[in-house]
């Protein structure tokens, strides 16, 4: 096996670990994220295993030769348990448990089995990448390596039909990591059935050893790199689909934000932008900053142009929340343009005293309309004729009398 494939092949394993870790560490006793990050940790591990790098390594330091041919075969034994176990699991039912019991059971078995026969067999010349053809003749190493290639033979090939078959049940996110996690299966199936073939050929007296090393990985890689597709997709779906959404929702929040950032920047009201964070943590800054600044507007509210607004668009749209987002664009916008520009309050009612208004704050926008009021902001003439107002006032009160 070449090393950089075996490698890469494993960190894209271990880093899908990585994502399931903390799932792991909070919810240890669940059975189904058990499963799940025993495929990935077993599968990265037996591609690190079977790196002529890592073979030699083993070799090297345990001073047996080829004792990291049985390691590895134990590795793709355990993994091959590991997957059927994790589609009992995913399919769930009556009798899952011991379904998976039985499986672990019986893969323990050919574990126990391999490295019976690799005691008992003879392998004294070191073999890094071609131990199965060359010993494909070898008395109990033809039978350990036989063992763990049916054995892996008979995991993946319940696992596509299981998984495919399952797939037409279902739909969405599910079915889409079901048919990706039979591809993968079916690529493991053609790691095995390309060994068995080269091994087959041994026995005849041909060499076909590049059907069990190069065809063979690149069968394997590509079957690691669609089982983790598949066992995440289900699971990395529904976080991949709020970030979407969050980040849409924070590009169309962006009017409203630079609506407001004049009085932002000057009260200091805006925290320190988040950097190298999820689009739901930046949306969150986003909302903050726009309240930090609308709780700063009650007191230049004017409370006349939002009726009149609400009045406009509604008659225009015929959309009541349509027509008070637009309103409340307006307000928002013609009362920033008063707070900036000049330090002269609009007029409230008599008998209140100025500065102390709550019109804003009782009534203000829930945070779902935020959304409405920017596109408003971008797109309704009624909101510039209001800013067009709020400048024409402002000028007004600015010139001397």
């Amino acid at each position: 096996m070449n090393g950089l494939i075996a490698y890469i092949s494993c960190a894209v394993l271990w880093l899908g670990l990585v994502v399931k870790a903390p799932d792991l560490i909070r919810h240890r006793h669940d059975p189904y994220l058990r499963a799940i990050c025993a495929v990935l940790g077993l599968a990265g591990l037996c591609f690190f295993l079977g790196s002529p790098p890592t073979v030699g390594a083993v070799n090297r330091l345990t001073g047996i030769p080829n004792l990291a041919a049985p390691l590895t075969y134990a590795a793709i034994t355990a993994y091959s348990a590991a997957s059927q176990i994790l589609v009992a699991l995913w399919r769930g039912g009556p009798g899952v448990h011991r379904t998976a019991r039985r499986w672990a059971l019986a893969y323990a078995g050919v574990v126990l089995g391999i490295a019976t026969l690799f005691v008992l067999g003879e392998a004294p010349v070191e073999r890094r990448t071609d131990l199965d053809t060359y010993y494909a003749t070898t008395p109990y190493l033809r039978e350990m390596i036989v063992l763990y290639l049916a054995g892996h033979l008979t995991a993946v090939t319940i696992t596509v039909m299981s998984a495919l078959r399952w797939a037409r049940e279902v739909r969405g996110r599910l079915r889409a990591g079901l048919i990706t996690l039979g591809a993968g299966a079916l690529c493991g199936a053609g790691y095995s059935l390309s060994k068995l073939v080269a091994v087959a050929a041994r026995w005849s007296g041909r060499d076909w050893s590049a059907l069990g090393t190069h065809v063979a990985q690149s069968a394997a890689g590509l079957g690691a790199l669609l089982t983790v597709v598949g066992v995440l997709v289900p699971l990395a779906g529904p976080r991949l689909t709020e970030w979407r959404r969050a980040w849409r929702t924070y590009v169309r929040l962006a009017p409203l934000e630079c609506e407001l950032d004049d009085i932002l920047a000057r009260r200091s009201l805006r925290l320190p932008r988040p950097r190298w964070s999820s689009p739901v943590t930046r949306l969150i800054w986003r909302q903050t900053s726009i309240h930090n600044a609308l709780s700063h507007l009650d007191a230049y509210v004017d409370r006349e142009l939002y009726d009149e607004t609400l009045d406009a668009a509604l008659r225009a749209t015929g959309d009541p929340e349509r027509a008070a987002a637009t309103a409340w664009a307006a307000v928002i916008a013609a009362a920033a343009r008063g707070e900036g520009s000049v330090r002269v309050r609009i007029p409230v009612p008599p008998g209140e005293p100025a500065g102390e208004s709550q019109w804003f704050q009782e009534r203000a926008p829930r945070p779902d309309a935020l959304v409405r009021i920017a596109d408003a902001l971008a797109t309704s003439p009624l909101v510039r004729t209001a800013m067009t107002r709020a400048r024409t006032m402002a000028t007004e009160r600015s010139s001397p009398v």
